[in-house]
């Protein structure tokens, strides 16, 4: 039996958590599994249920954990998580085999006629696309395409990424599959109860609901909402401001050797300025400040190139000339301008521009930096990079393109040149086909009831065995911060169940509540996860609510799937801030955006949605 004390214990943490995931102290992972194992150290979850199980109060809680059998090591082999990752390996199968770059290239040559076509374009293709693969892939796909054909046709970029990452909110409601949200939700169900459980298709009538209210709303009343931005890059001609870098070496009789850079005549250049310098072919690491010049010593220069083209021969440096400096075997090579994104797995998260020591470890400088609604110029050095801060980066393109190689960052300024495996593109079609068929006919009782996980194994192992992607790019493309996330909560979610605090939270609410409409109940279950999800994790929020929405309903008398589908809805409404969901928090710094544009053109939205799925819940789900 669990005692009083450690229901408050329980209680407190799951307030510390909530805390913690808003503050940010640490990372959600991070956060989330540290409460798995505080539910572990205080009591309230068990290493292994012992059997019989105690005698809890409620014949109900008994019956849900018998089913259940709850205990702290479960949650690794609960099929939620191992759902989701192989979600992960079937949309990355999508990914490298060209099948969603297929499709947006069609995007780019038939959508750009005109601002309107190319919005319902949008939004449809990606709302589809995201009802059957994880839709962060595919926002990171169009965003590149939709801000180049935005820069070509003069348009404004912020026009469009709001709605491009709605719709693939929305997208991700009409199946099972479509967010990891739904998996999760549905997987807690069906422990308390096979009937809980919801089939492949179940959410489809409401999720397409969802799609074309939000379809609606983004081409009529959500274009006057939606602001006027200028993007990052725009903020730089590129006419005016295209440069070019120079190398130079420091020969055996330059008056350089021995000169420190602050001391010497490069650094009172005017029209051009040191970016780097590389001794023994290696970048000179403790920064320009501490350089001291030695013979053979490569120099970068940057400048326009009128003020570079005379540096090999006379001009260019404000005291002295080429010959006196020592300046010998110029080379010149243009500069490219690019933009990125700090990816969600980025290893530069957290660490300032002067403690990664960029420029010389990435061979390009940082131009500007968006950061929260603030587009930086200057000063921006000491600032910490965090997960969706966009760069306006320089450089030579050969060292642009090894940066975007890297998972650091995300290419907005063209789409990912990796090699496609274009002749497996029909085993990945293939794969995702099976797996709504055989979901479809499973839900309608054609075929017996094939568990998700297992359909997504096979699916899983179908691609990696037709080698639409190979094993290490399976395990690349898996996010593994989502999936220890999910399970860590899932352990929190087991406590709260287990330790019969969430019965007690029922009980609590259906007092408060008492001869209350349950169709206002459910109003008010999806009103509070869509609120929880603008501050925290969609997932965390499912996890922790769902099993409140179950004891609700059978606290009630009634079936609680109509309170698990006000979950699932409620978790995915994420509308009004840019750092309730990944996508939006990806197309926050690429569209140059403040924190209130997402709460002037994505509350209304979420208003509207949670009216039509109070409506529509109890119709489509009876109670």
């Amino acid at each position: 039996m669990v005692e009083t004390w450690q229901q408050i214990a329980l209680g407190v943490l799951v307030l510390l958590v909530f805390t913690s995931f808003i503050k940010e102290w640490v990372s959600p992972e991070v956060v989330a599994l540290g409460a798995l194992v505080a539910c572990v150290l205080i009591g309230v979850l068990p290493i292994a249920v012992p059997e019989p199980l105690p005698d809890l109060e409620g014949q109900a809680l008994v019956n849900a954990v018998r089913i259940f059998k709850a205990d702290a090591l479960r949650v690794f082999a609960h099929p939620a998580p191992i759902t989701v990752a192989c979600m992960f390996i079937l949309s990355a199968a999508l990914e490298r085999t060209g099948v969603i770059e297929i499709l947006g290239h069609w995007f780019e040559r038939t959508a750009g006629k005109s601002p309107t076509r190319m919005l319902v374009m949008m939004i449809l293709i990606v709302a589809g696309l995201s009802a059957f693969m994880n839709n962060t892939p595919v926002v990171v796909v169009f965003l590149p395409i939709v801000l180049g054909i935005c820069r070509r046709k003069d348009w404004r970029a912020s026009k469009y990424l709001i709605p491009l990452s709605y719709a693939a909110i929305v997208g991700g409601t009409t199946t099972i599959i479509g967010t990891s949200t739904n998996l999760v939700a549905s997987g807690i169900a069906a422990t308390y109860s096979p009937d809980y459980a919801f089939g492949f298709f179940d959410v489809t009538p409401l999720g397409l609901v969802f799609v074309a209210i939000t379809f609606i709303y983004l081409v009529t009343v959500g274009q006057k909402l939606l602001p006027d931005r200028v993007t990052l890059a725009a903020l730089i001609d590129s006419k005016d401001s295209r440069e070019f870098i120079t190398r130079a070496f420091v020969s055996k009789e330059s008056p350089l050797i021995g000169q420190n850079f602050i001391e010497s005549s490069l650094k009172k250049m005017k029209k051009a300025r040191v970016i780097d310098v590389v001794r023994n072919g290696n970048r000179v690491l403790q920064g320009l400040d501490k350089v001291v010049f030695e013979e053979g010593d490569e120099i970068l220069i940057k400048g326009r190139l009128g003020d570079l083209m005379g540096l090999s021969e006379q001009g260019g440096i404000t005291q002295g000339t080429p010959d006196q400096l020592g300046l010998e075997d110029v080379r010149t090579e243009s500069a490219v301008m690019m933009e990125g994104i700090i990816g969600p797995d980025s290893s530069l998260a957290g660490k300032s521009l002067k403690e990664l020591n960029f420029r010389q470890k990435f061979g390009v400088i940082i131009v500007a930096v968006h950061r929260r609604g603030r587009n930086l110029r200057e000063r921006f050095e000491d600032v910490k990079l965090a997960f969706g801060d966009t760069l306006l980066v320089q450089g030579p393109a050969r060292r642009m393109q090894r940066l975007f190689e890297l998972k650091d960052f995300v290419n907005l300024s063209e789409p990912k040149d990796i090699a496609i495996r274009g002749k497996k593109a029909p085993f990945a079609i293939l794969a995702i086909l099976a797996f709504m068929v055989v979901g479809l006919l499973s839900g309608i009782e054609v075929i017996p009831d094939i568990p998700i996980v297992q359909v997504a194994l096979c699916a899983a192992l179908f691609v990696l065995l037709t080698g639409c992607i190979d094993p290490s790019e399976a395990y690349q493309s898996i996010e593994w911060k989502v999936l220890f996330l999910i399970i860590g909560m899932l352990g929190l979610g087991q406590a709260l169940q287990y330790s019969g605090v969430a019965k007690l939270l029922a009980m609590n609410v259906v007092n408060a509540t008492n001869g209350m409409d349950p169709r206002i109940l459910i109003a008010l279950v999806y009103l509070l996860a869509a609120v929880m999800t603008e501050m925290v994790s969609n997932n965390a929020v499912a996890v922790l609510l769902t099993p409140i929405g179950i004891m609700v309903g059978m606290e009630l008398g009634l079936c609680p799937k109509p309170f698990i589908a006000a979950v699932m809805f409620g978790s995915s409404a994420s509308f009004a801030t840019p750092i309730g969901y990944q996508t939006n928090t990806f197309v926050y710094g690429a569209g140059g955006y403040k924190f209130g544009d997402f709460f002037r053109a994505g509350f209304p939205l979420a208003v509207i949605l949670w009216v039509v799925a109070s409506i529509l819940i109890p119709v489509i789900w009876p109670l």
